[in-house]
């Protein structure tokens, strides 16, 4: 390929990038599949709806009941599951800080939820290639929330309540009702990720 071509192209492939950064999309739960379709590695969205939260115990939880057969104590169709374990809520609040969890911690069980209808995850860090593999085929997505901003996050949460696993603590599937939750798409159902996009751009600059 000429050099020139070689370079207009990386320069088109960058201004996308940064276009899709620059953009904000609403987003109202439960997703859609057309909802997810649209959505693209890069994109900052906002979430408002309810939503629930689950880490790996919560997650084991549901995996034995899938496995028995039995039913689960939360829908799965069209929802959206936050890796989160929120500190205790300070006095007037509805919820503590609410920062996220680590996701691979969930991949094991993840394909499954996916398959079952489960559409969005907002977490932090990479996922496996199990994951991405189900993401694509079953039009979910991944999305990262603010890691350090537990306390901001805790802001666009209205409502709280424990619907599962009480004794877990602070693992314990809560519902929350969320206006504007801030997160950033990492994994898409066109099989991008942002943190292979953020490698590349950086190499090419």
């Amino acid at each position: 390929m000429p050099t020139g071509t070689w370079r207009s192209n990386c320069e088109s492939s960058l201004k996308a990038e940064e276009e899709s950064m620059e953009r904000v999309i609403d987003l109202a739960t439960p997703l859609t599949a057309e909802q997810v379709t649209e959505l693209k590695a890069g994109d900052r969205v906002t979430i408002t709806g309810r939503i629930y939260t689950g880490r790996d115990a919560a997650h084991r939880r549901l995996f034995e009941l899938i496995e028995k057969g039995e039913p689960l104590p939360i829908p799965l169709e069209g929802q959206v599951i936050y890796y989160v374990g929120p500190s205790p809520a300070a006095p007037g609040r509805v919820i503590g800080a609410a920062g996220p969890t680590t996701s691979y911690r969930m991949d094991a069980y993840t394909p499954k939820l996916l398959e079952l209808g489960l559409k969005g995850m907002i977490g932090k860090g990479k996922r496996s290639e199990e994951v991405k593999a189900a993401i694509r085929r079953y039009k979910a997505v991944y999305m990262a929330a603010i890691g350090g901003a537990g306390a901001l996050i805790s802001r666009a949460v209205r409502e709280a309540e424990v619907v599962a696993y009480e004794d877990l603590g602070p693992e314990a599937i809560r519902c929350l009702r969320v206006e504007g939750l801030p997160a950033v798409v990492v994994n898409d159902v066109h099989g991008n990720d942002l943190y292979v996009m953020g490698r590349e751009a950086y190499r090419i600059r």
